[in-house]
């Protein structure tokens, strides 16, 4: 392999733009749990032949190096007569596997001798894992961040939401997670991606953002479901950010809960199992008398009372103790979730 195909991985990311396609020749099961943006998977090994040559490569090297390059070229062959088939010349992938070596060495080679203009990623996945957390610990520095404060059901989703569509750059921490944010913050049909997947998504997004200019942002934890936001992020949410209190009257709160979570109404007993995660807070007869107001559809009951006794002491309580610039907050009234009065409001922040 002539070393004029390698691509440092800075000069890579730097701009991606610059390649018709990124192929992660990983396996199956290491392109799941993150890859580069963009990437499409063409393993030369699949997640079962991997095993099969890392078993053997403890008996005999020898023997594994062999039986691998037999099942890489077979499924190069694979690939090549079937995803690749109708690419150009003047085609130009970029090839990455972990670390560089030699899954994405047969790849590129491959390529190259056909005549694809075809790049190989120096220091593959592992190299690009490592300019992400690098970045995430320097990206947040520099924002102008605005954080959307306020108790449950006061809207701070939906109005982030409406300030994306007016033209603001927001950074949806939720969204990314696949999570609300709460115990009962799963989506339904929406597992939570990786730490790493999470944390990808989180680059991409802060490396387009314009420092010069706003960044809508919700409060959050440090972790949504089971994943942990950037330290660096959270903590510049905390101590650096603008903060924007968002009020909205009980009635309409209420209404917006029930709205977010109508998918307990077919599943209450999974309802009544995520409470429990609450017993050790509120005690054991509080979360009761919540399981039996949802196991009798009493669902406009359960959730005033959640947001009453338990949302709303609870985020307070946490909020006073780690956003430093609350008490200057701005107050933002919304009468209702409605979509007119969201982006009127919207409209309104990014105006000034």
């Amino acid at each position: 392999m002539s070393l004029g195909h390698l691509i440092k991985c800075a000069d890579a990311l730097a701009d991606l733009a610059q390649f018709d396609a990124i192929i992660d020749v990983r396996s199956p099961a290491e392109y799941a749990e993150d890859h580069l943006p963009g990437a499409i998977s063409l393993p030369v090994l699949d997640n079962e032949e991997r095993r099969i040559v890392g078993t053997l490569y403890k008996e005999s090297p020898f023997e594994a190096r062999k039986l691998g390059a037999a099942l890489v070229a077979r499924n190069i062959a694979r690939h090549l007569d079937e995803t690749l088939r109708d690419k150009p010349k003047h085609w130009r992938p970029l090839v990455y596997c972990w670390r560089g070596g030699q899954r994405s060495g047969a790849m590129n080679w491959f390529l190259g001798q056909i005549g694809f203009r075809s790049r190989q990623l120096q220091g593959g996945y592992k190299a690009y894992r490592q300019q992400v957390r690098e970045d995430l610990e320097r990206l947040p520095l520099g924002l102008n961040l605005h954080v959307l404060c306020g108790r449950t059901g006061s809207g701070k989703t939906r109005l982030l939401q409406a300030l994306a569509v007016e033209g603001a750059q927001v950074l949806d921490l939720e969204a990314a997670a696949c999570h609300r944010g709460s115990v009962l913050g799963a989506l339904p049909g929406a597992p939570q991606p990786s730490q790493k997947a999470f944390d990808s998504l989180l680059w991409q997004q802060l490396r387009g953002l314009d420092c010069r200019k706003p960044v809508y942002v919700e409060s959050e934890s440090r972790k949504i479901g089971q994943l942990r936001v950037p330290e660096t992020l959270h903590r510049q949410m905390r101590e650096q950010g603008r903060c924007l209190w968002v009020e909205m009257p009980e009635p309409a709160r209420l209404e917006l809960l029930m709205q977010d979570y109508a998918h307990f109404h077919a599943a209450p007993e999974a309802f009544c199992t995520l409470l429990d995660g609450l017993v050790e807070l509120r005690g054991r007869e509080t979360v009761r008398r919540w399981q039996a107001q949802a196991r009798a559809g009493d669902w406009a009951e359960v959730f005033g009372a959640l947001m009453r006794e338990h949302y709303d002491p609870g985020y307070e309580r946490s909020l006073q103790g780690h956003y430093r610039l609350l008490p200057q907050a701005l107050t933002v009234r919304l009468e209702g979730s409605g979509e007119t009065q969201l982006r009127a409001a919207a409209r309104s922040l990014i105006l000034g």
